[in-house]
């Protein structure tokens, strides 16, 4: 049986959202976000109502039939560290999107959104592989200080998804394959792949900058930047 799912994926300044019949994308749209657009927003909840009004005019718009949907899925968010996986979004995810107490990220949206429209429609809702996919060996959880424990924060969905599709189109079981995978986007992180699990990856603190992540900077330079007066926390965050 192939189910219709609703997917939605959220950029910073972007929405993608697609319907798919099994592995047929029926039709898939991204919108662009102004600076203008967003300038108003301030919080999760006020970003979550306008992604939703953006997505469901465009359902509207198209016809689509919302009670024909089996199930909404949506890219998922910074919470507890997980196994990759398709997870319910449940109670204790949305607390953990909600409070942002994992980090303030626009990939929350993910499970909020999925949660609210499933809700409304009766439909279940889910999310896949989450930036804090967490299946490393132990030795990978090391970094030079007790007090900083390296943690999981990178491009889970895609790189998963490229790995799957690698074996696929190589004919062997991702479960079977040692490989190294890279995200290259505005953000950039790599992995290490061992028979089905990412045992190790570099996110945006381990070394590499990109055109929207300064990657790691000098310890003491940056200790002595917060504690400078120039800068609020909010501040040097996004610096």
């Amino acid at each position: 049986m192939n189910f219709k799912v609703l997917a939605m994926n959220f950029g910073s300044t972007s929405t993608k959202v697609a319907i798919y019949e099994g592995d047929k994308e029926v039709m898939i749209q991204t919108f662009r976000h102004t600076n203008e657009e967003m300038a108003n927003i301030h919080n999760m909840e006020e970003n979550a109502a306008f992604r939703k009004g953006v997505i469901m005019n465009y359902l509207h718009e198209q016809g689509v039939a919302l009670n024909e949907l089996d199930a909404i899925v949506g890219r998922g968010g910074l919470m507890r560290p997980i196994q990759g996986g398709t997870y319910i979004v449940g109670e204790n995810m949305l607390k953990d999107l909600h409070s942002c107490e994992y980090g303030y990220h626009v990939c929350n949206l993910g499970g909020i959104l999925a949660n609210e429209i499933g809700g409304e429609l009766g439909k279940p809702a889910y999310v896949v592989d989450p930036p804090v996919v967490y299946e490393v060996a132990d030795v990978a959880k090391l970094s030079g200080h007790p007090d900083f424990p390296r943690r999981p924060l990178f491009h889970a969905l895609n790189q998963k998804a490229i790995a799957k599709r690698f074996a696929e189109e190589s004919g062997r079981p991702y479960e079977s394959l040692n490989l190294i995978v890279a995200h290259l986007g505005g953000g950039v992180s790599a992995s290490v792949h061992r028979k089905g699990h990412i045992i190790d990856s570099l996110g945006d603190d381990d070394g590499q900058f990109s055109p929207e992540r300064a990657g790691s900077v000098p310890g003491l330079e940056l200790v002595r930047l917060c504690y400078s007066g120039k800068y609020t926390e909010a501040e040097m965050t996004k610096k």
